[in-house]
Protein backbone atom coordinates (compact mmCIF):
# COMPACT_ATOMS: atom_id res chain seq x y z
CA UNK A 1 0.00 0.00 0.00
CA UNK A 2 1.07 3.62 -0.62
CA UNK A 3 2.89 4.18 2.69
CA UNK A 4 -0.24 2.78 4.36
CA UNK A 5 -2.46 5.58 3.04
CA UNK A 6 -6.16 4.97 3.46
CA UNK A 7 -9.01 6.34 1.31
CA UNK A 8 -12.67 6.52 2.31
CA UNK A 9 -14.96 6.62 -0.74
CA UNK A 10 -18.51 7.75 0.04
CA UNK A 11 -20.83 6.62 -2.76
CA UNK A 12 -20.58 3.28 -4.54
CA UNK A 13 -21.99 4.15 -7.95
CA UNK A 14 -19.88 4.58 -11.10
CA UNK A 15 -17.86 7.62 -10.00
CA UNK A 16 -17.03 6.08 -6.64
CA UNK A 17 -16.05 2.79 -8.26
CA UNK A 18 -13.77 4.49 -10.79
CA UNK A 19 -11.99 6.29 -7.95
CA UNK A 20 -11.83 3.18 -5.76
CA UNK A 21 -10.46 0.90 -8.49
CA UNK A 22 -7.83 3.41 -9.58
CA UNK A 23 -6.76 4.08 -5.97
CA UNK A 24 -6.42 0.34 -5.25
CA UNK A 25 -4.23 -0.03 -8.32
CA UNK A 26 -2.14 2.91 -7.12
CA UNK A 27 -1.50 1.04 -3.85
CA UNK A 28 -4.04 2.67 -1.54
CA UNK A 29 -6.04 0.96 1.22
CA UNK A 30 -9.57 1.73 -0.04
CA UNK A 31 -13.07 1.10 1.27
CA UNK A 32 -16.32 2.14 -0.44
CA UNK A 33 -19.46 3.06 1.55
CA UNK A 34 -22.76 3.00 -0.33
CA UNK A 35 -26.01 4.30 1.19
CA UNK A 36 -28.33 1.86 -0.61
CA UNK A 37 -28.63 -1.42 1.29
CA UNK A 38 -29.12 -3.73 -1.71
CA UNK A 39 -26.99 -3.92 -4.87
CA UNK A 40 -27.43 -0.79 -6.94
CA UNK A 41 -29.56 -0.81 -10.06
CA UNK A 42 -29.60 1.94 -12.67
CA UNK A 43 -33.10 1.35 -14.09
CA UNK A 44 -31.27 0.24 -17.22
CA UNK A 45 -30.27 3.78 -18.17
CA UNK A 46 -28.31 3.93 -21.42
CA UNK A 47 -24.78 5.36 -21.52
CA UNK A 48 -22.89 6.66 -24.54
CA UNK A 49 -19.23 5.68 -24.37
CA UNK A 50 -16.27 7.66 -25.67
CA UNK A 51 -12.68 6.56 -26.41
CA UNK A 52 -11.45 8.32 -23.27
CA UNK A 53 -13.96 6.37 -21.14
CA UNK A 54 -12.76 3.06 -22.60
CA UNK A 55 -9.14 4.00 -21.80
CA UNK A 56 -10.02 4.77 -18.17
CA UNK A 57 -11.97 1.50 -17.83
CA UNK A 58 -8.80 -0.34 -18.85
CA UNK A 59 -6.77 1.64 -16.29
CA UNK A 60 -9.36 0.66 -13.65
CA UNK A 61 -8.78 -3.05 -14.30
CA UNK A 62 -11.72 -3.72 -16.63
CA UNK A 63 -11.25 -5.87 -19.73
CA UNK A 64 -12.78 -3.83 -22.55
CA UNK A 65 -14.12 -6.08 -25.32
CA UNK A 66 -17.20 -6.40 -27.53
CA UNK A 67 -19.33 -7.42 -24.53
CA UNK A 68 -19.11 -3.88 -23.12
CA UNK A 69 -21.94 -2.64 -25.35
CA UNK A 70 -23.66 -2.40 -28.73
CA UNK A 71 -21.90 -0.77 -31.70
CA UNK A 72 -23.60 1.59 -34.15
CA UNK A 73 -22.05 3.18 -37.22
CA UNK A 74 -24.49 5.92 -38.12
CA UNK A 75 -26.85 8.59 -36.75
CA UNK A 76 -30.22 9.38 -38.31
CA UNK A 77 -32.92 11.99 -37.69
CA UNK A 78 -36.54 11.01 -38.29
CA UNK A 79 -39.28 13.45 -39.26
CA UNK A 80 -42.79 13.43 -37.85
CA UNK A 81 -43.84 11.04 -40.65
CA UNK A 82 -41.08 8.56 -39.76
CA UNK A 83 -38.99 9.28 -42.85
CA UNK A 84 -35.26 10.00 -42.53
CA UNK A 85 -34.52 13.75 -42.79
CA UNK A 86 -30.80 13.58 -42.02
CA UNK A 87 -27.95 11.15 -41.39
CA UNK A 88 -24.34 11.25 -40.26
CA UNK A 89 -21.67 8.55 -40.04
CA UNK A 90 -20.44 8.32 -36.44
CA UNK A 91 -19.28 4.98 -35.04
CA UNK A 92 -19.96 4.59 -31.31
CA UNK A 93 -20.45 1.97 -28.63
CA UNK A 94 -23.58 2.29 -26.50
CA UNK A 95 -23.82 0.56 -23.17
CA UNK A 96 -26.04 0.48 -20.11
CA UNK A 97 -25.47 1.74 -16.58
CA UNK A 98 -25.92 -1.79 -15.24
CA UNK A 99 -23.18 -3.14 -17.52
CA UNK A 100 -20.61 -0.55 -16.44
CA UNK A 101 -21.56 -1.01 -12.80
CA UNK A 102 -21.11 -4.76 -13.09
CA UNK A 103 -17.63 -4.60 -14.64
CA UNK A 104 -16.38 -1.93 -12.21
CA UNK A 105 -17.90 -3.68 -9.19
CA UNK A 106 -16.33 -6.99 -10.27
CA UNK A 107 -12.91 -5.35 -10.59
CA UNK A 108 -13.03 -4.06 -6.99
CA UNK A 109 -12.35 -6.33 -3.97
CA UNK A 110 -15.80 -7.36 -2.77
CA UNK A 111 -14.96 -7.27 0.95
CA UNK A 112 -14.06 -3.58 0.61
CA UNK A 113 -17.48 -2.52 -0.72
CA UNK A 114 -20.05 -1.84 2.03
CA UNK A 115 -23.80 -1.43 1.36
CA UNK A 116 -26.33 0.18 3.67
CA UNK A 117 -23.91 2.86 4.93
CA UNK A 118 -25.57 6.27 5.23
CA UNK A 119 -23.09 9.04 6.00
CA UNK A 120 -24.28 11.28 8.83
CA UNK A 121 -21.23 13.49 9.40
CA UNK A 122 -17.49 13.82 8.92
CA UNK A 123 -14.69 15.77 10.53
CA UNK A 124 -11.04 16.34 9.73
CA UNK A 125 -7.85 17.73 11.18
CA UNK A 126 -4.36 18.22 9.77
CA UNK A 127 -3.58 14.50 10.02
CA UNK A 128 -6.76 12.59 9.10
CA UNK A 129 -10.46 12.61 8.20
CA UNK A 130 -13.20 10.62 9.94
CA UNK A 131 -16.57 9.58 8.48
CA UNK A 132 -19.50 8.63 10.72
CA UNK A 133 -22.40 6.48 9.54
CA UNK A 134 -26.00 6.06 10.66
CA UNK A 135 -25.33 2.54 11.98
CA UNK A 136 -22.83 3.95 14.49
CA UNK A 137 -19.64 2.98 12.66
CA UNK A 138 -16.91 5.56 12.23
CA UNK A 139 -13.96 5.21 9.86
CA UNK A 140 -10.74 7.23 9.79
CA UNK A 141 -8.53 7.68 6.75
CA UNK A 142 -6.15 10.04 4.99
CA UNK A 143 -8.59 11.27 2.35
CA UNK A 144 -12.37 11.23 1.86
CA UNK A 145 -13.66 11.05 -1.71
CA UNK A 146 -17.24 12.32 -1.96
CA UNK A 147 -18.83 10.48 -4.89
CA UNK A 148 -22.33 10.57 -3.42
CA UNK A 149 -24.17 12.08 -6.38
CA UNK A 150 -26.27 15.09 -7.25
CA UNK A 151 -27.85 15.24 -3.75
CA UNK A 152 -24.42 14.83 -2.09
CA UNK A 153 -24.52 14.93 1.71
CA UNK A 154 -20.85 15.92 1.72
CA UNK A 155 -21.30 18.82 -0.71
CA UNK A 156 -24.42 20.05 1.10
CA UNK A 157 -22.39 20.15 4.30
CA UNK A 158 -19.41 22.00 2.77
CA UNK A 159 -21.09 24.31 0.22
CA UNK A 160 -24.79 24.44 1.09
CA UNK A 161 -25.47 27.12 -1.54
CA UNK A 162 -24.39 24.80 -4.41
CA UNK A 163 -27.82 23.45 -5.30
CA UNK A 164 -29.09 21.76 -8.45
CA UNK A 165 -30.89 24.32 -10.67
CA UNK A 166 -33.90 23.19 -12.72
CA UNK A 167 -33.24 23.60 -16.44
CA UNK A 168 -36.84 24.17 -17.54
CA UNK A 169 -37.54 20.76 -19.06
CA UNK A 170 -37.83 17.08 -18.22
CA UNK A 171 -36.62 13.84 -19.81
CA UNK A 172 -38.95 10.90 -20.30
CA UNK A 173 -36.91 7.69 -20.30
CA UNK A 174 -37.54 4.10 -21.14
CA UNK A 175 -36.18 0.78 -22.35
CA UNK A 176 -37.92 -1.54 -24.80
CA UNK A 177 -37.12 -5.18 -25.44
CA UNK A 178 -35.99 -5.71 -29.03
CA UNK A 179 -38.31 -8.74 -29.26
CA UNK A 180 -41.34 -6.52 -28.49
CA UNK A 181 -40.83 -4.19 -31.45
CA UNK A 182 -42.42 -4.24 -34.88
CA UNK A 183 -40.34 -5.28 -37.89
CA UNK A 184 -40.33 -1.67 -39.08
CA UNK A 185 -38.92 -0.37 -35.82
CA UNK A 186 -36.29 -3.11 -35.71
CA UNK A 187 -35.19 -2.38 -39.27
CA UNK A 188 -35.33 1.43 -39.12
CA UNK A 189 -34.21 2.01 -35.52
CA UNK A 190 -31.95 -0.72 -34.19
CA UNK A 191 -28.89 -0.15 -36.40
CA UNK A 192 -28.83 3.57 -35.52
CA UNK A 193 -28.39 6.30 -32.96
CA UNK A 194 -31.68 8.04 -33.78
CA UNK A 195 -32.99 11.56 -33.22
CA UNK A 196 -36.38 13.25 -33.43
CA UNK A 197 -36.76 17.04 -33.27
CA UNK A 198 -40.33 18.22 -32.74
CA UNK A 199 -40.56 21.99 -31.98
CA UNK A 200 -38.88 22.66 -28.60
CA UNK A 201 -38.48 18.94 -27.96
CA UNK A 202 -35.89 16.27 -28.65
CA UNK A 203 -35.95 12.49 -28.77
CA UNK A 204 -32.72 10.51 -28.79
CA UNK A 205 -32.68 6.72 -28.90
CA UNK A 206 -30.14 3.95 -29.35
CA UNK A 207 -29.63 0.20 -28.81
CA UNK A 208 -28.11 -1.13 -25.58
CA UNK A 209 -27.51 -4.55 -24.09
CA UNK A 210 -30.50 -6.56 -22.94
CA UNK A 211 -31.10 -8.71 -19.87
CA UNK A 212 -27.96 -10.34 -18.48
CA UNK A 213 -25.96 -7.88 -20.64
CA UNK A 214 -26.86 -9.74 -23.85
CA UNK A 215 -25.62 -7.92 -26.97
CA UNK A 216 -26.63 -10.39 -29.69
CA UNK A 217 -29.44 -9.42 -32.11
CA UNK A 218 -32.88 -10.30 -30.80
CA UNK A 219 -31.89 -9.99 -27.14
CA UNK A 220 -30.95 -6.32 -26.97
CA UNK A 221 -33.01 -3.36 -25.80
CA UNK A 222 -33.66 0.07 -27.22
CA UNK A 223 -33.11 3.02 -24.91
CA UNK A 224 -34.65 6.46 -25.34
CA UNK A 225 -34.52 9.89 -23.73
CA UNK A 226 -37.31 12.30 -24.71
CA UNK A 227 -36.91 15.93 -23.63
CA UNK A 228 -40.01 18.12 -23.18
CA UNK A 229 -40.37 21.65 -21.73
CA UNK A 230 -42.14 21.87 -18.36
CA UNK A 231 -42.62 25.18 -16.58
CA UNK A 232 -41.48 24.73 -12.99
CA UNK A 233 -44.43 26.42 -11.24
CA UNK A 234 -47.19 24.77 -13.26
CA UNK A 235 -46.48 21.79 -15.55
CA UNK A 236 -43.57 20.34 -13.58
CA UNK A 237 -45.37 20.74 -10.26
CA UNK A 238 -48.32 18.78 -11.60
CA UNK A 239 -46.08 16.07 -13.07
CA UNK A 240 -44.23 15.48 -9.79
CA UNK A 241 -47.37 15.38 -7.65
CA UNK A 242 -48.31 11.83 -6.62
CA UNK A 243 -51.79 10.39 -6.10
CA UNK A 244 -51.82 11.44 -2.43
CA UNK A 245 -51.00 15.06 -3.32
CA UNK A 246 -47.39 14.93 -2.19
CA UNK A 247 -45.07 17.02 -4.38
CA UNK A 248 -41.58 15.70 -5.28
CA UNK A 249 -39.84 18.71 -6.84
CA UNK A 250 -36.43 17.00 -6.84
CA UNK A 251 -37.85 14.12 -8.90
CA UNK A 252 -40.73 11.75 -8.23
CA UNK A 253 -39.98 8.04 -7.65
CA UNK A 254 -41.08 6.24 -10.85
CA UNK A 255 -43.68 3.98 -9.13
CA UNK A 256 -45.47 7.10 -7.82
CA UNK A 257 -46.01 8.77 -11.22
CA UNK A 258 -49.80 9.04 -11.63
CA UNK A 259 -51.38 6.80 -14.32
CA UNK A 260 -52.97 9.80 -16.05
CA UNK A 261 -49.54 11.46 -16.38
CA UNK A 262 -48.19 8.32 -18.08
CA UNK A 263 -51.25 8.10 -20.36
CA UNK A 264 -50.81 11.75 -21.43
CA UNK A 265 -47.13 11.15 -22.22
CA UNK A 266 -47.97 8.14 -24.42
CA UNK A 267 -50.61 10.20 -26.23
CA UNK A 268 -48.19 13.10 -26.70
CA UNK A 269 -45.69 10.68 -28.25
CA UNK A 270 -48.32 9.65 -30.81
CA UNK A 271 -49.12 13.31 -31.48
CA UNK A 272 -45.62 14.76 -31.99
CA UNK A 273 -43.07 11.97 -32.61
CA UNK A 274 -42.29 9.71 -35.56
CA UNK A 275 -44.36 6.49 -35.42
CA UNK A 276 -41.22 4.46 -34.64
CA UNK A 277 -40.53 6.60 -31.55
CA UNK A 278 -44.17 6.59 -30.48
CA UNK A 279 -44.04 2.78 -30.59
CA UNK A 280 -41.02 2.85 -28.27
CA UNK A 281 -42.84 5.03 -25.74
CA UNK A 282 -46.02 2.96 -25.99
CA UNK A 283 -44.24 -0.37 -25.45
CA UNK A 284 -42.12 0.79 -22.50
CA UNK A 285 -43.44 -0.93 -19.40
CA UNK A 286 -41.53 1.18 -16.87
CA UNK A 287 -41.89 4.65 -18.38
CA UNK A 288 -40.56 7.38 -16.09
CA UNK A 289 -39.24 10.94 -16.22
CA UNK A 290 -36.57 13.04 -14.56
CA UNK A 291 -36.43 16.82 -14.19
CA UNK A 292 -33.21 18.08 -15.81
CA UNK A 293 -30.81 20.01 -13.56
CA UNK A 294 -27.55 21.90 -13.78
CA UNK A 295 -25.14 21.77 -10.84
CA UNK A 296 -21.82 23.53 -10.41
CA UNK A 297 -19.62 23.34 -7.32
CA UNK A 298 -17.00 26.07 -7.76
CA UNK A 299 -14.74 24.33 -5.26
CA UNK A 300 -13.87 20.62 -5.14
CA UNK A 301 -11.11 20.43 -2.50
CA UNK A 302 -11.78 20.99 1.20
CA UNK A 303 -8.70 20.00 3.15
CA UNK A 304 -8.70 16.20 3.01
CA UNK A 305 -12.12 15.98 1.31
CA UNK A 306 -12.60 15.97 -2.48
CA UNK A 307 -15.82 16.15 -4.48
CA UNK A 308 -16.03 13.92 -7.57
CA UNK A 309 -18.51 13.10 -10.36
CA UNK A 310 -22.11 14.25 -9.88
CA UNK A 311 -21.30 15.50 -6.38
CA UNK A 312 -19.17 18.16 -8.09
CA UNK A 313 -20.82 19.00 -11.43
CA UNK A 314 -23.96 17.77 -13.16
CA UNK A 315 -24.38 18.67 -16.82
CA UNK A 316 -27.57 18.13 -18.78
CA UNK A 317 -27.35 14.74 -20.51
CA UNK A 318 -26.97 16.13 -24.06
CA UNK A 319 -23.17 15.87 -23.91
CA UNK A 320 -23.37 12.23 -22.90
CA UNK A 321 -20.38 13.01 -20.70
CA UNK A 322 -21.59 12.35 -17.14
CA UNK A 323 -19.87 8.99 -16.67
CA UNK A 324 -16.82 9.99 -18.72
CA UNK A 325 -16.44 13.15 -16.63
CA UNK A 326 -16.66 11.17 -13.38
CA UNK A 327 -14.04 8.75 -14.71
CA UNK A 328 -11.83 11.68 -15.69
CA UNK A 329 -12.24 13.18 -12.22
CA UNK A 330 -11.05 9.89 -10.72
CA UNK A 331 -7.98 9.75 -12.98
CA UNK A 332 -7.08 13.36 -12.16
CA UNK A 333 -7.53 12.77 -8.42
CA UNK A 334 -5.34 9.64 -8.32
CA UNK A 335 -2.70 11.35 -10.47
CA UNK A 336 -2.59 14.37 -8.15
CA UNK A 337 -2.32 12.12 -5.08
CA UNK A 338 0.54 10.25 -6.74
CA UNK A 339 2.44 13.43 -7.54
CA UNK A 340 2.00 15.17 -4.17
CA UNK A 341 2.96 13.57 -0.85
CA UNK A 342 0.95 16.28 0.94
CA UNK A 343 -2.70 15.28 0.56
CA UNK A 344 -4.13 18.77 1.03
CA UNK A 345 -1.81 20.10 -1.70
CA UNK A 346 -2.72 17.13 -3.92
CA UNK A 347 -6.44 17.87 -3.66
CA UNK A 348 -5.86 21.52 -4.56
CA UNK A 349 -3.87 20.36 -7.62
CA UNK A 350 -6.81 18.11 -8.56
CA UNK A 351 -9.35 20.90 -8.11
CA UNK A 352 -8.17 23.56 -10.57
CA UNK A 353 -8.30 21.63 -13.89
CA UNK A 354 -11.45 19.68 -12.96
CA UNK A 355 -13.39 22.85 -12.06
CA UNK A 356 -12.40 24.27 -15.44
CA UNK A 357 -13.47 21.07 -17.21
CA UNK A 358 -16.74 20.82 -15.24
CA UNK A 359 -17.67 24.41 -16.08
CA UNK A 360 -16.99 23.77 -19.76
CA UNK A 361 -19.17 20.63 -19.84
CA UNK A 362 -22.06 22.30 -17.99
CA UNK A 363 -21.89 25.31 -20.32
CA UNK A 364 -21.77 23.20 -23.48
CA UNK A 365 -24.71 21.06 -22.31
CA UNK A 366 -26.72 24.21 -21.52
CA UNK A 367 -26.13 25.39 -25.07
CA UNK A 368 -27.24 22.07 -26.53
CA UNK A 369 -30.43 22.14 -24.45
CA UNK A 370 -31.36 25.81 -24.68
CA UNK A 371 -34.13 25.41 -27.26
CA UNK A 372 -36.01 22.97 -24.99
CA UNK A 373 -36.22 25.30 -22.00
CA UNK A 374 -39.70 26.47 -21.06
CA UNK A 375 -38.26 30.01 -21.05
CA UNK A 376 -35.30 31.56 -22.94
CA UNK A 377 -33.69 33.91 -20.44
CA UNK A 378 -30.65 35.51 -22.09
CA UNK A 379 -29.46 36.59 -25.58
CA UNK A 380 -26.83 33.80 -25.43
CA UNK A 381 -29.52 31.19 -24.72
CA UNK A 382 -31.51 32.54 -27.68
CA UNK A 383 -28.43 32.26 -29.91
CA UNK A 384 -27.75 28.69 -28.77
CA UNK A 385 -31.42 27.75 -29.14
CA UNK A 386 -31.25 28.83 -32.79
CA UNK A 387 -27.91 27.08 -33.38
CA UNK A 388 -28.99 23.66 -32.08
CA UNK A 389 -32.40 23.36 -33.73
CA UNK A 390 -31.29 21.62 -36.93
CA UNK A 391 -30.69 17.89 -37.44
CA UNK A 392 -27.16 18.60 -38.70
CA UNK A 393 -26.11 20.54 -35.59
CA UNK A 394 -27.79 18.16 -33.15
CA UNK A 395 -26.31 15.02 -34.74
CA UNK A 396 -22.85 16.59 -34.91
CA UNK A 397 -22.67 17.81 -31.29
CA UNK A 398 -24.87 15.57 -29.10
CA UNK A 399 -23.10 12.88 -27.04
CA UNK A 400 -19.78 13.01 -28.90
CA UNK A 401 -16.24 12.75 -27.59
CA UNK A 402 -14.65 16.10 -26.78
CA UNK A 403 -11.76 14.97 -28.97
CA UNK A 404 -14.10 15.66 -31.89
CA UNK A 405 -14.45 19.34 -30.94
Amino acid sequence: MTQGKKAIVVGGSLGGLFAANLLVRAGWDVHVYERVAEELEGRGAGIVTHPELMEILSQAGVVVDDSIGVKVEERVTLGRDGETVGSRALPQTLTAWSRLFHVLRSAFPSERYHNGKTLTSFEQDENSVTARFADGESVTGDVLVAADGVRSIVRNSLVPDSKPLYAGYIAWRGLVEESALSERAKKEMFPYFAFGLPPHEQMIAYPVAGKNNAVEPGKRRYNFVWYRPADEATTLRDLVTDATGKVWMDGIPPPLIRPEVLAKARQAARDVLAPQFAEMVDKTESLFFQPIFDLEAKKLAFGRVALLGDAAFVARPHCGMGVTKAAGDAVALVKALGENSDIIAALKAYETPRVEFGEFIVGHARSLGAYMQAQIRTPHEREMAEKYRTPEAVMKETAVSLRMH
